[in-house]
């Protein structure tokens, strides 16, 4: 299965012809306001409103052999705990080799705006590269959670 963290998801209709292509069913998991799929094999699941809601709904059932497409860095790694793979909305693969400098590097961002409110993000406009990108990776993740439960 593929678990999409849908909400701020620029690459939901990716996913959704991946998880086509592969006949797998895909959850796309959001506290609201996005429209529904009207692929037999997605389903929208609405979570109600409240902090990691919806992450806590993925992370209760992801696991060994499938993948989440997530940018949040703890749920990603509390699915990657549960055997489960990780694709970001960029294409970045996070897996047990890397995890714990992502989450590291998380802290130590928060911290740093935390002590400077005039450091705030902002961050590079999602490009057809980073799309193109997320395509190929969540392709080789799907094929290697195949591989997984074979």
């Amino acid at each position: 299965m593929i678990y999409v963290d849908a909400d701020a998801c620029p690459v939901k209709a990716e996913a959704e012809r991946v998880a086509l292509r592969h006949k797998l069913r895909m959850f796309v998991v959001s506290n609201g306001g996005i429209r529904p799929s009207m692929a037999e094999l997605v389903e929208t699941v609405i979570v109600p409103d409240g902090p990691d809601v919806a992450d806590m709904w993925i992370a209760d059932r992801a696991g060994r052999g499938d993948v989440v497409v997530t940018g949040d860095i703890p749920l990603a790694a509390r699915v990657i705990d549960n055997g489960a793979r990780v694709v970001k909305h960029n294409g970045e693969v996070l897996d047990t080799r890397n995890i714990g400098g992502v989450l590291a590097t998380r802290d130590l961002m928060a911290d740093m705006r935390a002590a400077d409110p005039f450091r705030q993000g902002g961050g590079k406009p999602f490009s057809k590269v980073d799309r193109a990108r997320f395509l190929d990776a969540l392709e080789r993740e799907v094929r290697a959670a195949a591989r997984d439960i074979a």
